[in-house]
């Protein structure tokens, strides 16, 4: 954060202390921000090209941002298009980060007086149907998890809480023991913005938690590491709280294994498989599916649940009119014949 500058330094702080955006947020926002500074610098011909990566940002100060007009930001929106072949979730995803901190600034920290954003539409963002493994595919990958590995039981219930309660990833590798109820019912995850909501957790989560727990502490002393994270559910085979990393990696392995490998499929894509299962398979209303997976919006929970060909096929038999077609040609052929 020294190397930041200032302007960047507050807003990237009041994202974090303030509106509780998980550090991997905080890191994107940063992120995107310097690209941003950086493409300022060099169109203005402040900076060279060839400075890029370790280029000086201390110029980037009050008097600095305060000259950012919308034709430059539609200039960088432009050269992420063509030059960085960004797409439009990638080039929506920079424009909100400037939007945000111009918002920062005007309103919060009143360094500006206007913000050059305010009139920019964000470039718009085509909704594709999300993958996600079906019912076979899903107890495939359960299935996939050796016995005799060490961490057998741990990897199983991770699995099995990703396709069952629909977490994010943060979320999961965040459980602390102290979030499980006492009859193994509940759990309470922390998602975004810090925002806590319980997850009831159904036989499969209870039974895969159980037989975890009761091997979770040799988990790193099979290597010789004690437990530093002693609170945390999820453990390394060094005793730390298990990382983001590790999950992915763990969970690509198993794809893999069960025979899944190469077809899209990823951690989040188990969270949207939850969400699909339970929608489709459950007749779980989509409002109820919003507080289970955490939504702030309806809308969002919509993009995450698709209706499948049954339910379409379904939805096409309820129509009243579905047995009148027999019915409609005879009255038809009759109507004929009389004209006849």
């Amino acid at each position: 954060m020294d190397q930041v500058p200032r302007v960047l330094r507050s807003f990237l702080s009041y994202k974090e202390t303030i509106q509780g955006r998980s550090a991997q947020t905080v890191e994107k926002y940063a992120s995107d921000l310097r690209i941003f500074f950086r493409f300022l610098l060099v169109s203005r011909g402040e900076k060279e090209p060839s400075d890029w990566e370790h280029m000086d940002l201390s110029g980037v100060d009050e008097k600095f941002i305060s000259t950012i007009t919308p034709d430059e930001i539609y200039a960088f929106l432009l050269w992420c298009a063509h030059d960085q072949q960004n797409k439009a979730a990638a080039r929506a995803r920079k424009l909100s980060a400037v939007k945000s901190f111009f918002k920062y600034h005007t309103t919060k920290s009143h360094v500006l007086d206007r913000d050059p954003t305010l009139n920019i539409d964000s470039p718009a963002v085509k909704q594709a149907l999300p993958k996600y493994l079906s019912l076979d595919e899903s107890l495939a990958l359960l299935r996939s998890v050796p016995d005799d590995r060490p961490t057998a039981k741990r990897d199983y219930c991770i699995l099995t809480f990703f396709l069952n309660c629909g977490m994010r990833l943060s979320e999961l590798v965040g459980i602390n023991l102290t979030d499980i109820s006492s009859d193994f019912r509940k759990l309470v995850v922390t998602g975004k913005g810090s925002k806590q909501r319980t997850v009831y957790l159904n036989d499969a989560c209870r039974d895969a938690v159980q037989d975890y727990l009761a091997v979770r502490e040799s988990i790193g002393r099979t290597e010789g590491h004690p437990i530093r994270d002693k609170n945390a559910l999820f453990l390394s085979e060094r005793g730390n709280r298990i990382s983001d990393k590790t999950v992915q990696w763990l969970v690509k392995r198993q794809l893999k294994e069960a025979g899944l490998e190469g077809k899209g499929y990823s951690t989040h894509k188990l969270r949207h498989t939850a969400a699909t299962l339970m929608y489709n398979n459950g007749n779980v209303d989509i409002r109820v599916l919003k507080d289970i997976l955490g939504h702030e919006q309806l809308t969002t929970t919509q993009i995450y649940t698709h209706v499948s060909d049954r339910k379409l096929a379904e939805a096409m038999d309820a129509n009243p009119l579905s047995g009148a077609v027999g019915k409609a040609r005879t009255r038809s052929e009759d109507s004929k014949e009389d004209d006849q």
